[in-house]
């Protein structure tokens, strides 16, 4: 399933419960750079808007397949997925903070 149809798929179902989304991860993302290395090993550097960086990589086995435009496409996601994890974890954090935070309901 792509990313779209899992999107697509969350919103049928009424599922709106804090989530990260698509859009979320692109916005946190401010730049990227990409290096190649041998003609086999492409690096993709993304700088998120609080300054922290993420790398991706994307290596061939033979230099007679590499593709620049496909190193690139691939790095890319590969460091993407990265930022949904810390994005995960930073929304989960504070899901637990606030939960934590909350006066207890009945008390004696």
């Amino acid at each position: 399933m792509s990313e779209q149809e899992i999107e697509k798929a969350i919103q049928d179902k009424g599922l709106n419960a804090p989530r990260l989304t698509p859009e979320r991860i692109d916005k946190v993302i401010e730049s990227a750079e990409y290096y190649v290395f041998g003609g086999v090993l492409t690096v993709c550097c993304l700088t998120l808007q609080n300054g922290f960086r993420v790398t991706g990589e994307s290596s061939c086995a033979s230099p007679e397949n590499f593709d620049e435009e496909i190193g690139i496409k691939i790095s890319y996601k590969n460091a993407r997925d990265k930022v949904w994890m810390l994005e995960g974890y930073l929304l989960k954090e504070r899901l637990h903070e606030q939960k934590a935070n909350k006066p207890s309901q009945g008390g004696k």
